[in-house]
């Protein structure tokens, strides 16, 4: 499995359950909470957005990380999607700026997600891009 190869079927899985517009309207909603200090919409809408992002990467693309040789672990960043782990490399791709707390669009997050996965690809010799 190549980087490129991987990277069509991450954005894939997760546009099977969402749209990007649903994604982004997710995230939106709940930066909308957190900027009106809205506690409890931020609770309601916080665990729902890390859990669909989470469930896809552990689940939907398991056999997809296997395949690549990455084995996936659980965040230790309260914003990460999950550890992913290959040939000594670990990255965690985040759901918002790593500087400061700003959530991003899904096509950010598919974006640092896509950066955080070369450096897996390029121990192993199998960046194709």
């Amino acid at each position: 499995m190549t980087l490129n190869e991987t990277i069509a079927r991450l954005q894939a899985a997760h546009l099977m359950v969402r749209d990007a517009k649903e994604w982004d309207e997710l995230s939106t909603n709940l930066w909308a909470a957190y900027d009106a200090n809205d506690e409890e919409l931020v609770e309601q809408l916080r665990s729902p957005f890390l859990q669909s992002w989470r469930t896809v990467t552990r689940y939907v693309l398991r056999d997809t990380f296997d395949a690549a040789g990455i084995s996936v672990g659980e965040p230790t960043h309260p914003w990460g999607i999950a550890t992913l782990t290959a040939n000594g490399t670990t990255c965690e791709p985040l759901l918002c700026r790593a500087e400061g707390f700003q959530l991003l669009t899904f096509d950010e997050i598919l974006s640092g997600y896509s950066d955080s996965l070369e450096p897996l690809f390029t121990g192993a010799g199998q960046v194709d891009r």
